[in-house]
């Protein structure tokens, strides 16, 4: 059996840029692509917070360090800068993987600083 799991995901991460003109994808702060693992070209689905849009893209390096969180081409449709996006990947996984596997999850203040990690969400109490 093949489950399919989420890789990775950066939690309510604010929108710098919406570039309607740039070839389509979403630009990621280089360092949080590495720190969560998503490759660059790699599918990503967006969640926009702000006003319910749900789109898949794909991403793209921005600047290490710069906190840019683009979206480019059609997409900029469905993002504003400011607007709140939750960003996620996610992977196949064999039974055998799936044993040990757990996802990489980043939160973030409202600056796109990093507050703090997991690999794990609590129980949602009743």
């Amino acid at each position: 059996m093949i489950c399919t799991m989420l890789k990775a995901k950066l939690h309510r991460v604010r929108v710098t840029h919406a570039e309607l003109e740039y070839e389509g994808s979403c630009a990621i702060d280089g360092k949080l692509l590495q720190l969560s693992g998503i490759r660059e070209y790699e599918q990503i689905q967006i969640y926009n917070v702000t006003n319910g849009e749900r789109f898949t893209t794909y991403a793209i390096r921005a600047e290490d360090g710069s906190g840019v969180i683009s979206i480019n081409g059609a997409a900029a449709h469905k993002a504003n800068p400011d607007d709140l996006i939750i960003i996620a990947a996610y992977v196949q996984l064999d039974e055998r993987e799936l044993a040990t596997f757990k996802p990489t999850m980043i939160y973030f203040d409202g600056n796109n600083r990093v507050t703090h990690t997991a690999n794990t969400i609590p129980v949602q109490a009743a």
